[in-house]
């Protein structure tokens, strides 16, 4: 018997967040429906997928082995959804984007109400990137990253560089003397990100800044960090391209010049359906638009 597209979908909410509350709640169904399905999908296959614990649910051998048939169905149904949806360019439904919070405050979320505007039936979701976020569990249809992802079926492509650099509030120096070489920021105190949230060691942009010793001001928000220096805190390493419009903020030190890179990650059994390559597209086109905005 071929499994039921709709309870093998269902196994695989399950297989990817390790329990039924968790899948329901992904897939928007009640507890008891997903429940009914894995039973009704067990029962078709004749065997057990999941072995149950109080603490929710994991695959057994079986389950392990149907998951790589599940993913050919799922690839199959997308690629079908893909063709049809190309038929009539329809941009509806819902798109995630996960990006790493400097990118997505400060450059993609002031501009996404133009993609809305375009497509009135699109749902447009901006999440922060995070350590565990997988394009292949489909956690985001679409990622900005610094780190490429060494393998699996995604399509990566270069965004921008954009630059990093060391910045104080001008009221911040009428009582503090201007670093001249980069040991005087020991007598100053770093407003700094926190090193342990990182999910990319290219997080850590200026390394000496959490050696033991120096003082530092932590927050794990990028718009925390630019508020404190903003506010006179201290110095910190902010985007260059959340700057130019902040004349209340100096540049320290211009010679400690950082560097890093935006990626765009999409799956490629993903990528062409007509929501996911509508705002894929769009990412691409801001960018480039932007010009020299990030360097």
């Amino acid at each position: 018997m071929t499994p039921n597209w709709d309870h093998v979908r269902v196994f695989l909410a399950v297989a990817r967040t390790g329990q039924f509350l968790a899948a329901a709640r992904a897939l928007t169904l009640d507890h008891a429906t997903v429940a009914r399905r894995i039973s009704l999908l067990e029962t078709s296959l004749g065997t057990q997928l999941f072995a149950r614990s109080t603490a929710g649910v994991s695959l057994t051998v079986a389950g392990e082995k149907f998951v790589a048939a599940a993913e050919a169905m799922e690839t199959a149904w997308l690629d079908a959804q893909a063709d049809v949806s190309q038929v009539d360019r329809v941009i509806s439904g819902t798109i995630r984007v996960g990006a790493p919070e400097g990118f997505g405050a400060l450059f993609l979320a002031p501009r996404l109400g133009r993609l809305a505007e375009r497509h009135p039936d699109l749902t447009i979701q901006l999440v922060p990137l995070q350590r565990t976020m997988s394009l292949s569990k489909r956690d985001a249809d679409l990622a900005i990253v610094i780190d490429p992802p060494p393998d699996g079926r995604l399509t990566v492509r270069k965004l921008t560089d954009y630059g990093l650099g060391l910045y104080a509030a001008h009221n911040y120096f009428q009582r503090r003397p201007v670093p001249a070489k980069p040991e005087d920021l020991r007598r100053h105190l770093m407003v700094t990100s926190v090193q342990e949230l990182h999910y990319s060691e290219a997080l850590t942009y200026y390394p000496p800044a959490f050696d033991a010793g120096q003082r530092r001001l932590e927050c794990a928000s990028v718009l925390a960090q630019m508020e404190a220096v903003k506010a006179g805190a201290g110095i910190g390493v902010l985007h260059d391209y959340a700057t130019r419009d902040a004349p209340d903020l100096v540049r320290v030190l211009p010679q400690l010049s950082i560097r890093r890179t935006y990626h765009l990650v999409a799956h490629v059994d993903t990528r062409r359906i007509a929501r996911i390559d509508e705002a894929y597209r769009f990412v691409v086109e801001s960018v480039e638009a932007a010009g020299d905005l990030f360097l």
